[in-house]
């Protein structure tokens, strides 16, 4: 019933069929008095041609169009329908030509020959649409439109012959009117139109604007058939309203046709036109625009620049900036967060540039700013600290706030060349260079083309490193306050260059973590730190700890805690001699990360929080994660003897551990007043080189008991000064 209403609701003009087709029979059963009475019999011999000329004039529009199109869409029910009612209006010529009154044509005119052409024509018409449209629709040959056109014209050459030699037919109507014959054949073609709404009946509440039509029309012809049954004579108004519906209904069945083979496929020729503009709108926007942001993108970049760079000398600017942090994101809290997190950075810098700036969102968390005709570097400068200024509001996430910084690359036109696809990479290779610096911007130079060069072969050298075993573990021995007992020691990864020697961990650890060498490390430095501690208390006979850091990619492998378990298996170090240590970044994905560590925790294994103070997290996750220990940052212990505003945060770090009963280990201490002074703010453990600096594995053995010597010589003096 959808597909119905739908479509009377579509096709308004069917609900003025009906009015009309309401009206029509009002007045046909309110006026029953001859139509001569008004008109004369000679006006309605008159109207009656009329009325049937455009009755031909309809069925021979339908077989022309249904000709026409049927060359183009090879549709059988098209050329079929066209047959037919190229018969239907040739025998409607044979009944207009012998109607009572008209003039001699190929025979003397009379009401029975014209009667039974009449009824010819009716059968012919409903029982062709019953034959035409219940049957499934397929595609002709171009020979087989000639076939059956052909058929059609010898089907209408034999119906004239037949009615008009008189010989073969029985009188259709006596000299008195109207004859059983013809009222039964009436009926007969009443019951096949019904017969025919039936069927196509489905196809209408399937929502077929065609079958509607159909259907539309085979109320009309229904409703002539029972005028006609019921007119007593020719010149009843009965009679004249009976062909009124059939010359609707004709109308109707050639807006059937015109809609299947000029109406639908012009629709749907246009439809198709407007849907490929759209596909290139569509693929436009894909080659040229960013799915996550709807910035321009660098496809875009690129024509925009190649239209501008070399169309006048002026000198022109590249700014390619980074978003700090978004790798933590994306990697703690997924790539719909860090989409989001995008979306947000570009809707504030679109925000807050002018419209002399085009601002385009490259791979991943890049994007550009093409500045034309302007490369003075007071002005780019201060360009960049906008920027800056624009993104130093945290952006909110969800229960998070995150704070962000850009890197910032700078490349000039012409000044550090002429190239399009260079000027873009100089200003990456600028923006790499950023993260090195205080404010995140950097100006293209020379000298990092030779140390990009240089970090990709320390990325090709670091992969040698694993394969060759030149990376090897330093530990830092880690002092209680409450006993001065060296108990534990963090291991801290360390890569012996064959050729240059020490490479510092600020310099290989983001290589590992950007090329995923960080995963491969990361096992490795667990399964030696177990193995090494297990070597140790053997050969001093005592319990250590050792503190192992986990890397973001770690933690998200999916057997990373059968990892753990199998390597305390293998090495045979007990649980509670590893500490595993996560930064505050970690935690933001805590959906995910919670389950890892409660399993840890499960295995007897305890849990840190490295750095801690420096992240952009909220702090509610000291409540919800299985933590046993705070790691308190250096940069605060650094000043805290000197700057009120890290002493305070100190305070505020230990009493909040207290309450929430972990463990704190103060890192950095250099001095002994910043010992003296954590141990009287009962701080539990510090480490630093104040006690030891990082020792290799043989120097730990070695030398362990002069450590211990100093920190219980170091505890002594606390107790004494206390």
């Amino acid at each position: 019933m959808e597909g119905i209403k739908k479509l009377l609701s579509d096709s308004k003009i069917m609900w003025v069929y009906f009015l009309l087709l309401i009206m029509m029979i009002v007045v046909a059963l309110s006026y029953k008095v001859p139509l001569y009475g008004v008109f004369g019999e000679q006006n309605y011999i008159t109207l009656h041609l009329l009325m049937e000329i455009l009755m031909v004039f309809f069925s021979l529009a339908i077989a022309t169009q249904a000709w026409l199109s049927s060359k183009f869409n090879n549709n059988s029910t098209v050329l079929q329908a066209g047959a037919l009612f190229l018969a239907v209006g040739i025998i409607e010529i044979a009944h207009t030509v012998t109607y009572k009154g008209m003039p001699f044509f190929f025979q003397d005119s009379n009401m029975i020959t014209a009667a039974w052409f009449y009824m010819i024509g009716r059968l012919t018409l409903v029982i062709g649409l019953i034959w035409v449209y219940t049957r499934e629709e397929h595609e002709v040959s171009n020979e087989h439109r000639y076939i059956t056109y052909v058929g059609s014209l010898l089907y209408s050459a034999i119906v004239i012959i037949a009615v008009s030699t008189g010989t073969i037919l029985p009188p259709i109507l006596a000299d008195d009117g109207t004859r059983i014959i013809k009222d039964n054949l009436q009926f007969v073609a009443l019951v096949l139109q019904m017969l025919f709404m039936g069927l196509i009946m489905k196809r209408v509440f399937k929502g077929s604007k065609r079958y509607l039509f159909l259907l539309v029309a085979s109320i009309f012809l229904i409703c002539g058939d029972l005028m006609f049954r019921s007119a007593t004579n020719s010149y009843e108004i009965t009679n004249f309203v009976g062909h009124l519906f059939q010359l609707i209904g004709f109308k109707l069945l050639f807006d059937t046709i015109f809609y299947a083979s000029v109406e639908k496929p012009f629709v749907e020729l246009r439809k198709a036109h407007v849907s490929l503009q759209l596909s290139e709108q569509e693929v436009r926007k894909h080659v040229y625009y960013d799915g996550i942001t709807g910035l321009p993108n660098e496809q875009y970049l690129i024509e925009f620049m190649k239209e501008r760079l070399h169309k006048d000398l002026s000198r022109k600017t590249i700014l390619v900036f980074g978003v700090e942090r978004y790798q933590s994101v994306k990697s703690s809290l997924g790539s719909k967060n860090a989409n989001h997190f995008l979306q947000l950075i570009a809707k504030r810098v679109r925000e807050g540039l002018s419209h002399e700036y085009t601002l385009c969102k490259l791979a991943e968390d890049r994007f550009a700013i093409f500045v034309q005709s302007q490369n003075d570097i007071g002005r780019l400068m201060r360009l960049a600290e906008r920027l800056q200024h624009m993104v130093e509001a945290p952006f909110e996430m969800g229960h998070f706030s995150i704070i962000t910084k850009l890197q910032i690359g700078v490349s000039l036109y012409p000044k550090h060349t002429t190239g399009l696809e260079d000027l873009i990479q100089y200003a990456h290779f600028a923006a790499d260079e950023a993260k090195r610096e205080s404010d995140g911007i950097a100006f293209f130079k020379p000298s990092m083309l030779d140390s990009r060069t240089e970090r990709m072969m320390l990325e090709q050298d670091l992969k040698k490193a694993i394969e060759q075993n030149q990376l090897f573990l330093e530990y830092q021995p880690q002092m209680d306050l409450q006993t001065g007992t060296v108990f534990s020691a963090e291991a801290l990864v360390r890569w012996h260059h064959p050729e240059r020697g020490l490479i510092s961990p600020f310099e290989f650890i983001p290589i590992a973590e950007q090329s995923g060498m960080i995963i491969p490390i990361g096992h490795w430095v667990l399964e030696t730190a177990c193995r090494q501690t297990v070597a140790w208390q053997n050969y001093h006979q005592k319990p250590l700890k050792v503190a192992v850091n986990l890397s973001m990619g770690q933690l998200y492998q999916k057997d990373f805690v059968m990892k753990v378990q199998q390597t305390l298996l293998d090495t045979g170090l007990k649980p509670e001699f590893l500490q595993l240590e996560i930064t505050e970044s970690m935690t933001i994905n805590s959906r995910q990360i919670i389950p890892v560590l409660e399993q840890i925790k499960a295995l007897g294994v305890t849990i840190a929080v490295d750095d801690f103070g420096t992240g952009y997290s909220s702090l509610s996750y000291l409540k919800d994660f299985p933590l046993d220990c705070l790691k308190i940052d250096r940069s605060f212990i650094q000043n805290i003897l000197s700057s009120p505003n890290d002493e305070a945060l100190v305070q505020m770090i230990l009493s909040m551990a207290k309450h929430l009963k972990l463990k704190v280990v103060a890192e950095g201490i250099e001095t002994y007043e910043q010992l003296d002074y954590l141990s009287q703010s009962n701080c539990d453990q510090i480490q630093g080189y104040f006690i030891s600096r990082p020792l290799c594995f043989e120097k730990l053995i070695e030398q362990f008991e002069d450590v211990q010597s100093f920190a219980h010589e170091q505890f002594a003096a606390l107790k004494t000064a206390v």
